[in-house]
């Protein structure tokens, strides 16, 4: 069994894989930062109560956009499942070509994303992720990453709202049933909701448009997808497990070397 993670900006989420079934799936929040012991006791918590053993787990990949998490996780997983895990960063194999001007500041969650749309669906692909921040990115038939566009996801946008007006209240994300809101807190909802499913067509049309790769299939994840996909029919697939699947991909494609912890210092920082 593989044990997956992938470390945001508001959670870790975890996935057991069986080759290339999904086992199981769970979550804990990211924004509380922990001991190695207490992620540890936590990590053994879930994996228990999602009826897995740690002897079963033979194999462990990370992607984090939270670098201050990782010394105390990686530590963790070292003393309380005894596995050294592949951390997604320079070094990994990937199977793609990131050709933007600057590679390295290409974040491990767009990575991932991007190898599993590739790998998935073909090429030429665009992947949207409603995360914390709604990502998008284009990959073409070469496998050549080549660029993408970076937005505030709707919490944030949330956020803003409540805490930078004085009258505004904290709300519930959801969408209205009309967009003819009549009450406060219908109103901001149809403004965020509404908002995201308008710039998220806008933005797939110009990328389309200025790449000229106007067939591309349109792939999207995340777990605000579900509430948006169906206002977005530009959108082909929404696959919520893409990026756990694009995990368990990058440790196919890696698990013939193993990693050491030249990896860790190198990835982990």
């Amino acid at each position: 069994m593989v044990l997956v993670v992938d470390i945001g900006n508001t959670n870790f989420t975890f996935g057991a894989f069986e080759g290339k079934e999904q086992k199981a799936t769970f979550r804990m929040m990211s924004q509380n930062a922990c001991t190695s012991d207490e992620y540890g006791i936590q990590l053994i918590a879930m994996l228990s109560a999602n009826g897995i053993n740690k002897e079963d787990i033979e194999g462990i990949i990370v992607a984090s956009v939270v670098p201050q998490v990782m010394h105390a996780f990686i530590s963790a997983l070292i003393k309380y499942i005894g596995i050294r895990p592949y951390i997604v960063g320079p070094g990994i194999k990937t199977g793609i070509k990131i050709t933007t001007e600057n590679p390295k500041e290409i974040g491990p969650d767009l990575i991932v994303d991007a190898v599993a749309g590739f790998e998935l669906y073909g090429g030429p692909v665009m992947v949207i992720d409603f995360g914390t921040a709604t990502t998008y990115e284009i990959i073409n038939e070469k496998g050549e990453f080549f660029t993408g566009v970076i937005s505030p996801g709707i919490r944030i946008s949330a956020k803003a709202l409540w805490q930078d007006t004085a009258k505004l209240p904290e709300i519930e994300i959801r969408k209205p049933a009309s967009i003819l809101a009549k009450e406060t807190i219908s109103s901001m909802q149809a403004g965020l909701m509404y908002g995201q499913i308008g710039q998220t067509k806008y933005i797939i049309s110009r990328m389309k448009e200025e790449s000229g790769l106007s067939d591309m299939k349109v792939v999207a994840t995340g777990g605000l997808g579900r509430v948006l996909v169906d206002d977005i029919p530009e959108i082909d697939v929404y696959n919520p497990a893409l990026t756990l699947e694009g995990l368990r991909i990058l440790y196919e494609k890696n698990r013939k070397v193993k990693p050491t912890e030249s990896d860790y210092e190198d990835n982990a920082n």
